[in-house]
């Protein structure tokens, strides 16, 4: 069982709070526990939130000694140093090997404990001028949903936090695994860290229709050779048109976020069946095992065939 603490702090975001809990701390019909959620404070009692209530908490720092993921949901105000006693405590957790991660204005608890020196990060679009201002040690990456070191990860705005939830159970538990999380939850199985925050445009943008129908459409045909041109035909406009409401509605570009899909049904493929994987890159559209190793190296950073014994010896 995967313990994973989140370190709260008055006042507490419920959202960023509620973020990490609905994706480590709930059971699910069909899908076996894997992870032990709970949450800790500096002083355990009554803790006051932004949502106008207290909540109660009663362990205290002592409980990220036994965890092996940290949350820090959000750290508000964001001028207010951490006590040296949580600082401590984070950095403590961190190298006896807990993995530490942040979800928006999080990042400034992880900074002020030193996790960040010298590495990447990233935070809440609106907050990013005053961590970089603040933080000049770390590298403020501003316009990701996420950042992930192994060790470290940091998130952007709340949303973010989710997709950084769900990027780490698809490290630990599998694609498939998550993906039954994400539709538990309604959400989309999987967007990639380097993909654009939602921040506002400087004049707001006009979006024409949703693009949910085409990728439902898309998703459905990924055996097939589907090209940018086919996506922009099925949806009724050019391919220029098509790539500015991608970047608005999804973040990334259309065949970005085509191969995207292709890889993760790729994974799940690797990960549920024993097909070989020439035959796994065909079910996806990726013409050959070549070309799928050569996307897997790309993206991923190693093989099919390393992937697929890393998960089918068990969960991490």
């Amino acid at each position: 069982m995967h313990r994973v603490a989140a370190l709260v702090h008055s006042p507490q975001s419920t959202f960023e709070l509620a973020c990490a809990a609905e994706v480590f701390g709930i059971e699910r019909r069909g899908l076996p526990t894997r992870y032990a959620f709970f949450v800790c404070t500096e002083h355990p009692g009554a803790i006051a939130t932004r949502a106008g209530y207290d909540m109660l908490v009663t362990e205290g720092l002592d409980a990220l000694d036994r965890a092996d993921t940290v949350v820090v949901p959000g750290w508000l105000p964001t001028d207010e140093t951490p006590s040296p006693a949580v600082a401590r405590a984070l950095r403590r957790a961190h190298e006896r090997g807990a993995r530490v991660i942040s979800i928006c204005s999080g990042a400034f608890a992880l900074a002020h404990a030193g996790l960040l020196n010298g590495r990447s990060a990233t935070t809440h679009w609106a907050l990013a001028s005053e961590f970089a201002a603040r933080f000049p040690t770390v590298r403020l990456a501003p316009d990701v949903l996420y950042v992930d070191h192994g060790d470290v990860a940091t998130s952007a705005g709340a949303g973010a936090g989710v997709d950084l939830c769900l990027h780490l159970v698809r490290a630990d538990q599998g694609a498939g695994y998550a993906a039954h999380v994400a539709r538990n939850m309604v959400m989309p199985p999987h967007r990639e860290g380097g993909q654009l925050q939602y921040s506002a445009p400087p004049h707001p943008a006009q979006i024409d229709g949703s693009l949910a129908p085409l990728l439902e459409w898309a998703t459905g045909r990924l055996d097939e050779p589907l090209a940018v041109e086919d996506l922009a035909a099925h949806a009724g406009c050019s391919a220029r048109t098509l790539a500015r409401r991608f970047t608005e509605q999804v973040g990334t570009s259309p065949g970005r976020w085509l191969l995207d899909q292709r890889l993760t049904a790729a994974r799940e493929l690797l990960e549920a069946s024993d097909l070989p994987v020439d035959a796994v890159a065909h079910r996806v559209g990726l013409s050959s095992a070549t070309n799928l190793r050569r996307r897997f190296l790309g993206t991923l950073g190693t093989t099919p065939g390393a992937y697929r014994r890393a998960f089918q010896a068990g969960p991490r």
